[in-house]
């Protein structure tokens, strides 16, 4: 195996977890809204695992980022769908995810209302989920 099979399958496994952990933050800030619930120590632990899931993933990004044979600086670079989906369109979606993210976990540090944390993290942690799941999509395939 090397370094970059071993980063490329790292990088695409923990992409469940990242994913399982920002569906369970935003759902649990949504029965938060709807059912009126307080705010506890579990929905910030919950989004705060969320928060670590997808900076953890954006390290581990930069890394295949600098390994991977699929960025490339070359004049061909923009007119191959492969090259250029993996040089600059996947890694600034998934920036604007993760800053997205980082807010909505800000915002409801913030808040000085239940439903004020609970809404930052739903809107902004389903905005960057979004954002991902496009990423995940658009993937070139053959």
């Amino acid at each position: 195996m090397t370094l970059y099979s071993f980063f490329q399958h790292l990088h695409s496994g923990f992409r469940y977890l990242v994913l399982i952990f920002i569906v369970l933050a935003a759902l649990s800030a949504l029965v938060g809204l709807i059912n009126k619930k307080p705010y506890k120590e579990a929905n910030r632990r919950l989004s705060l695992f969320a928060l670590i899931s997808v900076h953890t993933q954006l390290l581990i990004g930069i890394v295949l980022y600098f390994i991977s044979p699929l960025v490339q600086f070359t004049k061909a670079t923009m007119q191959e769908k492969h090259l250029r989906y993996f040089t600059v369109e996947h890694w600034v979606m998934m920036v604007i995810a993760i800053v997205l993210i980082t807010i909505g976990h800000s915002k409801s540090k913030r808040a000085t209302t239940d439903e004020g944390k609970q809404k930052a993290i739903f809107v902004f942690y389903i905005l960057g989920l979004i954002i991902i799941s496009t990423g995940i999509i658009l993937i070139p395939r053959g």
